[in-house]
């Protein structure tokens, strides 16, 4: 029986299905998540996620997937993918926390509490008389009644309650203390309600009344009255006070520069993409076995960036680079979202990149052990005397990869290398226990050198995102009076209609921050109408001698004239997305093809076809390509030959 428990555990955690019959779950399917490490931002983020379940993604309504105001503080507003998962799958706010079980002690001690605090226990309300009854407010905790509190006293026995509550004394700091008053209208059940269960969610706030951190729960928030900043505080009526501004936010949420600048569906893209960003997911880069990292090899800080930027030490975890950038639209190669990257700039390594994989070689039999064929002396620029490849060797397409001696049949077995690219040995080892027994497995790390190319994907941290077009020659690229030759060319027609005037800013606050050695706060709110970032950064660049709109003059690369034209120029921390062209292109002439229909089968492992549809065939019909049609839809496709017998006919 535990065999097959753990058997059946490891299954459902390896593939999140749990199939049954007797119990009835909302749903069998995702029920567990692997941790991609991705880089650090989608690391973080999978353990503040939120899912309502795969019965909602079906539903014809959007009534599940509003954000409620009562959600707020708890929930971000940002932090969610657009699509079919769209306000369903959701993420904690950065503060918000998910409670633990309570002292057993102080649980059981709370009814006493409550006596203390004025409240009639449920035993002695048996004994009055019901000629002398007066309403009272009942008090519950986790649903159970105990008790009830006189009308005129309970808003000041909850809030003794709460000062008990703030400084740990007597009661959980996780407890709810809610008040719902009594009102002459039709409203939610009168009472005091107190909650001490795990698994709820709770979050931080200011209580005025003793200057301390409190922790309020979700039901308890809609009945206080919580100032965001300090002006807003009303004496007498205001009870707690915000940390911060941007406390409403996640963590992805809070790490997007000035998102109050930005139209709202760019940073709910820049959430999406911050996790797609090759970066620096480990540092064990020596002694990983990952299935699958990506790695940025010049990683940078940006020198434009949020307080919370700090607060979570991603200077360790750079997953970004630092690009000069010209908004200028130069030689057509930059339309529509595509953008040119300077050459000399990809030379001496712009966003260069590795990709390493894990192979695990694994022998069936005990007698079987790692070993060259000392027979064949051929594979010796490939293994090592061990039987497993050298540190740093390069590995083509179907080399010779590794060699063993096989027990059961007794003789030697090449193996090779089944991968599609080529790729260099970053470190081999033997996996096992301190038994004196041979080890059978090991794991050889690979890594792919991924540079960038055409194709290859990249996005600003304000949801502008674009693939690189060309690769342009330094010597053609315009330049500065001061000789400056951009990283990349940015397209002017990506700014009006998306509205991410936030990258603006960063692209003036970059180049003020190289002209002055600072680091500039891209926090949110920190700006206002009167007192303006452009204003702000526009002082800082003329201080530094430049134009107060971070405008410059550039000279045309091809013929050396001066281009008359004022050029926004400055520097932005781009990102490297893990979508590259190597790993999305696909091709096929003849293949596998389905048994039934005769017609290419799906998918760009099984080396199948591109779908061919309905629209496309009414664009080549409408060009009048006939014969490009009967090629697609005849001889690449389902065309084949069948023996019939002359005399029968089958």
């Amino acid at each position: 029986m535990a065999g097959s428990l753990e058997q059946r555990m490891e299954t459902f955690l390896a593939t999140g299905n749990a199939p049954s019959n007797n119990v009835n779950l909302a749903q069998y399917k995702g029920l567990t998540i692997v941790a991609e490490n991705i880089n650090r931002m989608r690391y973080m983020s999978h353990f503040k996620a939120i899912h309502r379940g795969s019965f909602f993604v079906e539903m014809r309504t959007t009534e599940a997937r509003q954000l409620l105001p009562d959600a707020w503080g708890f929930v971000c507003p940002v932090h969610t993918p657009d699509g079919a998962p769209c306000g369903l799958l959701n993420h904690l706010t950065a503060s918000a926390q998910v409670t633990q079980p309570p002292e057993p002690k102080q649980l059981e001690s709370l009814p006493f509490v409550l006596e203390k605090c004025g409240m009639e226990p449920i035993s002695s309300v048996a004994e009055s008389q019901l000629a002398h009854d007066v309403f009272k407010y009942p008090v519950f905790i986790d649903g159970r009644l105990v008790g009830y509190l006189p009308e005129d006293s309970a808003a000041k026995s909850t809030a003794y309650l709460r000062t008990l509550k703030v400084k740990g004394e007597d009661i959980p700091i996780t407890t709810e203390i809610v008040l719902i008053p009594k009102k002459q209208i039709c409203a939610q059940y009168a009472g005091v309600f107190l909650f001490t269960s795990e698994a709820r969610m709770m979050r931080p706030v200011i209580n005025l009344s003793t200057g301390i951190l409190e922790l309020i729960g979700t039901m308890e928030q809609v009945y206080l009255d919580i100032a965001v900043t300090n002006s807003e505080i009303i004496q007498g009526k205001t009870s707690h006070l915000e940390l911060s501004k941007s406390a409403f936010m996640s963590n992805l949420a809070q790490l997007v520069p000035m998102p109050d600048c930005n139209q709202s569906p760019r940073n709910m893209y820049q959430c999406q993409m911050g996790k797609q960003t090759m970066g620096t997911p480990i540092h064990t880069w020596a002694t990983n076995a990952e299935t699958k990292l990506y790695r940025l090899q010049t990683g940078a800080t940006p020198l434009f960036r949020p307080l919370q930027h700090d607060n979570l030490w991603l200077d360790d975890y750079p997953a970004g680079t630092n690009a000069i950038l010209a908004v200028i639209s130069y030689t057509g190669y930059d339309m529509e979202d595509a953008m040119i990257i300077n050459k000399s700039a990809y030379e001496r390594g712009f966003a260069a990149g590795t990709v390493y994989k894990s192979n695990f070689l694994e022998l069936k039999h005990a007698s079987s052990y790692f070993c060259r064929d000392p027979s064949k002396p051929e594979l010796a620029p490939f293994i090592d005397d061990d039987g497993l490849p050298a540190v740093g060797a390069k590995v083509q397409p179907e080399d010779p990869f590794y060699c063993f001696f096989d027990g059961e049949k007794s003789q030697f077995v090449v193996s090779k290398y089944h991968g599609k690219e080529e790729v260099f040995v970053d470190s081999v080892r033997l996996c096992g226990d301190f038994s004196p027994k041979t080890p059978r497995k090991a794991c050889v790390m690979v890594r792919i050198q991924r540079n960038p190319t055409v194709g290859d994907k990249f996005a600003s941290r304000a949801g502008q995102k674009g693939i690189c077009s060309q690769k342009w020659p330094a010597e053609d690229l315009p330049f500065t009076e001061s000789g400056l030759i951009p990283d990349i060319l940015f397209n002017p027609h990506g700014f009006p209609s998306r509205m991410t005037i936030a990258m603006m800013i960063e692209l003036m606050a970059g180049k003020a921050a190289c002209l002055h050695g600072h680091v500039h706060d891209a926090t949110p709110f920190r700006f206002n109408e009167k007192d303006t970032a452009i204003n702000y950064f526009g002082r800082l660049l003329e201080a530094g001698g430049y134009n107060y709109y971070g405008t410059e003059r550039m000279y045309s690369g091809v013929d050396g004239r001066e281009m008359t034209a004022d050029i926004f120029f400055g520097l932005v921390h781009y990102q490297r997305l893990r979508h590259m062209v190597s790993d999305k292109w696909q091709v096929r002439t003849t293949g596998a093809v389905d048994a039934l229909t005769r017609q290419p089968v799906k998918g760009r492992r099984r080396g199948g076809g591109v779908r061919f549809g309905e629209m496309e065939r009414d664009a080549l019909i409408s060009h009048g390509a006939a014969f490009l049609m009967q090629d697609r839809l005849f001889h690449c496709s389902d065309k084949s030959e069948a023996i019939i017998c002359t005399k029968c006919g089958t």
